[in-house]
């Protein structure tokens, strides 16, 4: 059994524990780089997405349309470059909550179709992004440590 740890628990840990940057660099690009694209679209062609918007019957669409593409769209450059990491995760997870409650919620029969919502997989990559912070390949890494501070007791 010990040797079991050994090879399956202590060695993973330890090699992991030289890629713990990867992770959240890794889902930074990947969803600054998605919603850089959806907010630009958005804010490109703003009078559809007022009609859409109004279609679903959200409030204010030709207010909420813009603000929401430019949540979208500067939200994604700031944690693509992980700058205000955790200030821009939390907005975009307010926008996935509203996307799912918006667009969604007529479609959820069970967990497993909640679940498997995009906005639901982003939602969580937020949060974490929220929790964990951006690591150590991030703007708010540099800032940090020119400002004096220990990156890693801020999750960079």
């Amino acid at each position: 059994m010990n040797g079991f740890v050994t090879i399956f628990y202590d060695w993973s840990r330890a090699f992991a524990s030289y890629f713990t940057w990867a992770a959240p660099l890794a889902v930074r690009i990947t969803v600054g780089w998605v919603f850089m694209g959806t907010g630009y679209n958005k804010l490109t062609h703003l009078p559809v997405i007022v009609k859409n918007f109004a279609g679903m019957g959200l409030p204010s669409p030709e207010i909420l349309a813009p603000f929401v593409s430019g949540v979208e769209f500067f939200g994604g450059m700031l944690l693509f470059a992980g700058l205000l990491t955790r200030f821009a995760a939390v907005p975009l997870m307010i926008v996935m909550v509203v996307a799912i409650i918006s667009a969604k919620l007529g479609e959820i029969d069970s967990i497993e179709t909640l679940l498997g919502f995009e906005e639901v997989s982003y939602f969580v990559m937020f949060a974490w992004l929220a929790i964990a912070g951006p690591g150590p390949v991030s703007v708010d890494h540099f800032i940090l440590k020119a400002s004096g501070r220990d990156p890693a007791a801020h999750g960079s």
